[in-house]
C-alpha cells in the first residue's frame, strides 16, 4: 500500500449523507478520502503530492467512480465490506496500524487496547490511536470503529458526531446483539 510514483493523483469531491467528501486516487488505489473544509483539504493534497512527487488534479478516475458506488451502497445500508483498492501514503508502522482497522468487522468496535493487541504491539496504544487519527482513507479504513476502553467515543479526525452516525448507521445494518455501542 505505497502510492504508485508513476501515476498522477486524481481528485473528486462525493457528497454523502454527512456532507461533502475529497477522494484521491492513483492508478493504484485510493489515496485519501476525508471530511473537511476545501481549504485543509487542499493543504493535505498539496502535502501529498509534495511527499509522492505528483501533481493533482480534479478528474474522474475509475478507482473514484468505484468509491462514489461502494460508498452509496454503504450508507444505504447495502454494503459491509469495501472492495476498493486502497494506496495510502505513510511509514511501515501506519501501514500496519490502517491493515489493523480494517480487520475489524462491520458493525463492531474495538478499543485502542485490543487493536494494540492484535497488532502484538501492547505497549504502543498512545502511538496506535495518534496513527489512526491520521489515517488518511475515512470509514473504508474504518478508524470510527475504535473507541475508548470505557466504552466511550474518543477522537475522529470527521467529529464525534459523524462517528456516532457511522456506528449507529453499522449498528442498525448488521446482525450485532442490541445494546450500547458506547
Amino acid at each position: 500500500m505505497t502510492v504508485n510514483e508513476t501515476s498522477s493523483i486524481n481528485v473528486r469531491v462525493l457528497n454523502t449523507p454527512l456532507g461533502c467528501m475529497v477522494a484521491a486516487a492513483s492508478n493504484t488505489g485510493l489515496i485519501l478520502l476525508e471530511f473537511g473544509s476545501l481549504a485543509q483539504i487542499r493543504k493535505d493534497l498539496n502535502k501529498l503530492a509534495t511527499q509522492t512527487d505528483r501533481e493533482w488534479a480534479v478528474a474522474d478516475h475509475p478507482i473514484l467512480q468505484q468509491t462514489a458506488s461502494e460508498l452509496q451502497a454503504y450508507f444505504s445500508g447495502n454494503l459491509k465490506r469495501f472492495t476498493i483498492p486502497l494506496d495510502p501514503y505513510g511509514n511501515t508502522f501506519a501501514q500496519s496500524v490502517w491493515q489493523t482497522l480494517l480487520r475489524i468487522p462491520y458493525g463492531e468496535t474495538w478499543t485502542y487496547k485490543k487493536q494494540a493487541e492484535m497488532m502484538k504491539n501492547p505497549l504502543a496504544i498512545r502511538a496506535i490511536a495518534a496513527t489512526n487519527g491520521r489515517n488518511p482513507i475515512a470509514i473504508i479504513i474504518p478508524c470510527h470503529r475504535v473507541i475508548g476502553s470505557n466504552g466511550s467515543l474518543t477522537g475522529y479526525a470527521g467529529g464525534l458526531e459523524k462517528k456516532k452516525w457511522l456506528l449507529q448507521l453499522e449498528r442498525s445494518n448488521s446482525p450485532v446483539p442490541s445494546g450500547s455501542l458506547f
